[in-house]
């Protein structure tokens, strides 16, 4: 999850400007870590409390030398995080989401996902994460999807006339898949240069310390 605006790391924050799944550095033996000191214990309070909680709880958390730390909590996905993870979903969400409201998640399998890699490059109005213009054009969806990704949706507004402009900060988020993180990379790119947005800008390197990890540098 890539959090700076601009690339290698740099500018300010955003609520997200790009991201991939599976981050190997995420080990499972971290995950584990990361359940068992945060999530079951915050989750066991609720339900101590009289206020059992049944829903998507997002633990968004920071690797560090101590030990995984909670940044935020959030009642819902994580955005751009969500559309990776849905990309590589190959579960039913309606049955996963439907047992998580009756309580009944214990019974069903456990979700499974693809073993491939999803990257999401976000594409953000000109400006943000401060005030972001609105009202540019944007073209070249369908070209886009043409190349096997899939371009979400989030700051975008239909005009009577049929036109597609921007109306937010994260205007879209590009969406593609591949054997490694690399591959992923330069398959999202590809869609993004297929998208007609002027006003609008993303970064070029999300990914960037995986993709190098992968050439050895």
């Amino acid at each position: 999850h890539h959090k700076r605006a601009y690339d290698g790391d740099l500018g300010p924050n955003t609520g997200g400007i790009g991201s991939y799944s599976p981050a190997p550095l995420f080990t499972p033996e971290l995950v584990e870590a990361a359940d068992r000191l945060i999530v079951q214990p915050v989750v066991a309070a609720m339900a101590a409390e009289g206020a059992p909680y049944r829903g998507v709880l997002y633990a968004g958390r920071m690797a560090t030398e101590d030990g995984p730390k909670v940044v935020e909590f959030n009642a819902r996905f994580g955005d751009p995080e969500c559309q990776v993870l849905m990309m590589r979903l190959t579960s039913d969400l309606g049955e996963l989401l439907l047992a998580c409201a009756e309580y009944r998640l214990s019974s069903i399998e456990v979700p499974r996902f693809s073993p491939e890699t999803a990257l999401t490059v976000v594409m953000a109005g000109e400006g943000y994460p401060g005030e972001p213009k609105k009202g540019g054009r944007i073209g070249g969806i369908l070209a886009a999807e043409a190349t096997g990704a899939q371009v979400f949706h989030a700051g975008t507004k239909l005009g009577g006339d049929g036109a597609l402009t921007a109306n937010g900060g994260r205007v879209l988020n590009v969406t593609a898949q591949g054997a490694s993180v690399g591959e992923a990379q330069a398959s999202a790119y590809a869609a993004v240069d297929r998208i007609e947005f002027p006003e609008g800008f993303c970064r070029r390197d999300i990914g960037w310390r995986e993709v190098a990890r992968e050439q050895g540098k």
